[in-house]
């Protein structure tokens, strides 16, 4: 007599619990920061129309500002506005002494090329990796800010005990952002990385042979349990709003039953996102305060030299420096 298989639930990889214990570190060292320098380090979010997902994400990272106590200042630019005002914004935020870190919500209108943020802003202040610079850092293991939500999809990973080394990962979506990171990324951490995208034939064929799964592409319920081989651990790092409803590039319900392990949306990467990117701003905070004087406070705004390096690693009691040491973050400078 045969036995029915029991149905079987993935486990959930929760975001809240990791970027809960990363943002303990940085709270303490934002206080540290406050009591050496005398001001709380600023994060500027420049924010370009009104994409529902983006405000969404923003406001998010407005309310881990407040709770590590990082001041965060939301720039908002008219949907209509040119390529040179957005220029012009980012090149008062660089020239601006209080403002260590500056990240700029994509997408942008689409008459507004990616170049005109890229190639404006200061490599020191770009804690979401998405200068030249620091791209290339990347793409050569060196360190530099990495994008952040790449970085998260790894750490949470990691974080969930969830081996890497000798895997079959296939990565869906090859943005600048998302896609080619984290393939950097996990081949850093020895991983077997296949990069899909919307001309590769056959997708489920593809996802049905991995081990690991990650999903950026931007299209909702695109990866179902039918791709999933038994067994996976399945990333989702995808965040689209149907109706009034946030959900991912996963079919969490049909994935669910197949899978080991799934990251939920919400939920999942995003807290760990926004948590590592405080400790980007940490760290540029000290890098920057460090490379001057007098202090914020009683010197004129200067400008910054778009193409210095962020500079040497944080000090070894900080939260950037215990997040790289870890297992979780070997090998990913915070």
């Amino acid at each position: 007599m045969t036995t029915a298989r029991r149905p079987t639930t993935a486990r959930i990889l929760a975001g809240a619990p990791i970027a809960a214990e990363i943002k303990v570190g940085v709270k303490a060292d934002v206080a540290a920061f406050r009591r050496r320098y005398g001001f709380a380090p600023t994060l500027a979010v420049v924010l370009v129309g009104r994409d529902a997902p983006s405000a969404v994400y923003l406001q998010q990272i407005l309310r881990t500002c407040r709770g590590v106590g990082i001041s965060g200042r939301l720039v908002e630019v008219p949907g209509r506005a040119s390529a040179a005002q957005v220029r012009n914004t980012i090149v008062a935020l660089n020239e601006d002494p209080l403002v260590a870190g500056i990240i700029v919500q994509m997408p942008l209108p689409k008459r507004i090329p990616l170049s005109t943020v890229t190639e404006t802003l200061d490599p020191a202040k770009d804690i979401d990796g998405i200068h030249p610079l620091n791209a290339g850092h990347l793409t050569l293991g060196h360190d530099g800010f990495l994008p952040t939500t790449a970085q998260a999809a790894i750490e949470i990973l990691k974080r969930s005990g969830v081996e890497l080394a000798g895997k079959r990962v296939v990565v869906v979506g090859r943005s600048n952002v998302v896609g080619k990171p984290v393939a950097l990324l996990l081949l850093r951490e020895h991983a077997t990385v296949t990069v899909c995208h919307s001309r590769t034939p056959d997708l489920a064929a593809q996802t049905r042979t991995a081990d690991i799964v990650v999903v950026a592409a931007g299209r909702p319920g695109l990866i179902t349990g039918s791709m999933i081989k038994r067994g996976a651990v399945v990333v989702d790092v995808g965040i689209n709003v149907v109706g009034d409803k946030l959900v991912g590039d996963v079919d969490a319900a049909s994935v669910s039953p197949v899978a080991a392990a799934l990251t939920p949306v919400p939920g999942g990467v995003g807290p760990v996102t926004n948590a590592l990117l405080m400790t980007h701003l940490v760290r540029a905070a000290e890098l920057q305060a460090r490379a001057e004087t007098p202090r914020p406070a009683t010197r004129r705004a200067r400008s910054t030299t778009v193409g210095s390096t962020p500079g040497a690693a944080p000090g070894a009691g900080s939260s950037a420096a215990r997040l790289s040491a870890s297992p979780a973050g070997r090998g990913i400078p915070a």
